[in-house]
């Protein structure tokens, strides 16, 4: 109930700041300078940037983007108005124009919530009459829309900001913080603490946030606050393992690693709270928790100096802290490069921080190139919107239908991800169209030409449009928004009853086309690409498998000073999973498709790959190692990348995966300081094998737990 009432109170806010702005630039405009030109885009300004555009952020920050995107829409405006010349120099623009603006969500939420909106200037631009004489008072309107706008936002009932994800990331790094220090005073097992770590690890998941706060963006603070967020959740994980399990009473080795890990989370959290101009405390602190990652590795599985080797069940749980450590190590690195610090990387995997020296147009242009495929949702998404919109313009312009731009904004406002959503929304649109073009034509026929009554009726009536359009739905947004633009263009110019008949025309005409490329290009959505997408993820994950044991067991040699091929691959498949889910959880579930499978899980087998080949120790191939161990490792190894191939292909009873403990009688020939590597190893595969049975649809049995840990 408290939701629902604070949902309805965000959408009157925001349809009071769209009114206001819209009528302290549209009377003004019309009725004293008398330039109508302007005052349709003094109309249309806010309307589109505070309703078609799911602007991120609150008050000021949305004031902000409105202001950046004003030049932008003004490009936009000029181009429009320049190609209005002929039907076709405007088909191909919107082509163009189109598909740019869409395929833009790439590079982060900021231009994806603006982009709707930037499309509506081009449209309004591209329609005749061709008068580039107007283009003074187009583009004044334009800035008058977009100044009043974003003084609305910042100053009239402003949002409450919403807390940011450093600030999410930050709250969950205190969690863990206190967690560590609840492990080293032996408070155990607690499962009520462990599920409470589970749950701020899920706050962190992107699909939690809105869309506008995600960090999705191509550059580097984006990336590494998304790389903070996932690292912060697994480390919670691991934490929240400790936690649900006896504790190793005078285990003072992981106690000294478990205060660093503890130390370092609140620093990290106070440095996040406090934004850029602590950056360079990040790394504050008597001990980098690098040197105490060192220090435990020599002190954990014991030496050749004559000392008792450490029993496994105690190796077992020190590879679990390691794990841990590992992960607040790159919770501090990635949240000093979200800050704006250049962390030097001495000691760490610099293929796994690759973006961290590279500039911001590098990195657009590898997020471009990467989503330039055939599977990339963005992608479809994009060709999908700019073949509707041109072909909505093309048939626009050929039958020269009235107030033709009616038709673009229904392919815009109406398309869906999936044919089945876009059915859904085309008849419920249709419908309310309908009701609004008979109370639209009975309002003028009963006004006739007095436009003090259109003037009057344009306030509320846009304050109850944009407040209950939004959640109503497309029926109520598309009938209230009929009288909306009914009672505006009545004021502009003489009409008749024929307008309502347009709008009607118009919508119908926009929502069939809508319809022809939602069923002829990718109709079934992210449904359909997510699996194809989570393949290709798992066979790009099992060559690293393989390589990062080998690499433990047999020797990998220095480590590259860049991504290696195998590791760029699985980046990208990645990536392009990711999208394909972060889509996947938006599309109602028209059928059963996909249901049995964790995709969430699939993504963490691949986070979990890529993280075993960043830090499982390189060696130089473990000399004195036997045989039957060497064997053991390679074995469980090839079990681990055969059950990924085979769980690539999603087979109707999932992948069940148990890889070999490494057997007693084994480990005992092991020498002390080989055990160790050697058992980080082994967690290692039994987690990936836990992945790999959730998100192949399999039920997994509780596995004891050496086998719930994890890198």
């Amino acid at each position: 109930m408290a939701e629902g009432l604070s949902a309805v109170a965000r959408t009157g806010r925001h349809a009071a700041h769209v009114t206001a702005a819209t009528a302290a630039g549209f009377y003004p405009a019309l009725y004293l300078l008398d330039r109508p030109v302007a005052g349709v885009y003094a109309l249309f300004t806010p309307i589109a940037f505070g309703i078609l555009s799911p602007l991120p952020g609150a008050g000021r920050e949305r004031a902000a983007t409105v202001l950046r995107a004003v030049p932008a829409a003004a490009v936009l405006v000029v181009l429009g108005t320049v190609l209005a010349v002929g039907t076709w120099p405007a088909v191909a623009g919107m082509l163009a124009v189109g598909f740019a603006l869409a395929f833009g969500a790439v590079c982060g939420p900021r231009i994806a919530g603006a982009a709707p909106g930037l499309q509506l200037f081009y449209i309004l631009a591209c329609f005749p009459p061709y008068e580039p004489g107007t283009l003074p008072q187009r583009l004044a309107g334009l800035a008058v829309g977009g100044a009043l706008l974003a003084l609305a936002e910042a100053f009239l009932f402003p949002d409450a900001p919403e807390p940011s994800y450093r600030e999410r990331i930050a709250d969950a790094l205190d969690a863990a913080a206190r967690a560590a220090s609840g492990v080293v005073r032996g408070e155990g097992p607690d499962p009520e603490e462990a599920g409470r770590l589970g749950a701020a690890g899920r706050e962190l998941r992107l699909s939690r946030l809105p869309a506008g706060a995600r960090p999705t963006g191509a550059g580097r603070t984006d990336r590494a606050l998304a790389q903070a967020g996932a690292a912060t959740r697994r480390l919670l994980d691991q934490l929240a393992l400790l936690t649900a399990h006896v504790p190793a009473p005078g285990d003072t080795v992981s106690a000294d690693l478990l205060r660093g890990i503890a130390a370092n989370c609140t620093e990290t959290a106070t440095a996040l709270r406090r934004g850029r101009r602590e950056r360079g405390r990040v790394l504050a602190g008597p001990q980098l928790l690098e040197e105490m990652v060192a220090d435990f590795l020599k002190a954990r599985g014991g030496a050749s100096d004559g000392r008792e080797p450490v029993p496994r069940a105690v190796l077992v749980r020190r590879s679990t802290v390691l794990t841990a450590a590992v992960s607040a190590v790159t919770v501090r690195t990635a949240a000093s490069l979200a800050l704006g610090g250049r962390e030097r990387l001495h000691g760490l995997p610099r293929e796994q921080f690759w973006y961290a020296a590279e500039g911001t147009a590098r990195l657009v242009a590898v997020r471009i190139r990467g989503n330039l495929t055939r599977r990339s949702v963005v992608f479809q998404n994009a060709l999908r919107t700019a073949l509707g919109l041109a072909l909505a313009r093309l048939v626009a312009g050929s039958l020269d239908l009235t107030h033709g731009f009616w038709v673009l904004l229904a392919v815009l406002t109406l398309g869906r991800t999936t044919a089945g959503a876009t059915w859904s929304a085309v008849r419920a649109a249709a419908a309310g169209t309908l009701a609004g073009a008979f109370a639209a034509g009975l309002l003028i026929v009963g006004a006739g030409g007095a436009s003090g009554v259109y003037a009057a009726l344009l306030v509320p009536m846009m304050l109850v449009a944009f407040t209950l359009g939004p959640l109503g739905g497309p029926a109520r947004g598309q009938g209230l928004f009929t009288l909306v633009v009914a009672t505006a263009f009545a004021q502009i110019a003489p009409v008749t009853w024929r307008l309502a008949e347009a709008r009607l025309v118009d919508v119908l005409t926009g929502s069939a086309i809508g319809l022809l490329c939602g069923l002829l290009a990718w109709p079934a959505g992210a449904r359909a690409e997510i699996r194809y997408a989570m393949s290709g993820l798992l066979r790009a994950a099992a060559p690293l498998v393989r390589a990062a044991s080998a690499a433990v067991t047999d020797g990998g040699g220095a480590p590259p000073d860049g991504p290696s091929p195998g590791v760029r691959l699985a980046l990208h498949r990645l990536r392009i999973a990711e999208a394909a889910y972060a889509q996947y959880r938006t599309e109602p579930a028209a059928d059963g498709s996909g249901a049995a499978h964790d995709w969430l899980a699939v993504l963490d087998h691949g986070s979990r790959t890529l993280v075993g080949a960043y830090w499982l120790p390189r060696t130089d191939g473990m000399p004195g190692l036997p045989p039957d161990a060497r064997r053991w490792a390679r074995e469980a190894a090839e079990e681990v990348v055969t059950a990924t191939v085979r769980a690539a292909g999603f087979p109707p009873d999932g992948v069940r995966v148990r890889p070999a403990p490494l057997p007693p009688e084994v480990a005992a020939r092991v020498p002390v300081p080989l055990l160790a590597p050697l058992t980080d190893v082994e967690v290692w595969l039994h987690a990936l094998a836990r992945d790999l049975e959730a998100g192949s649809g399999a039920r997994p049995e509780e596995a004891p737990f050496p086998e719930r840990a994890g890198p």
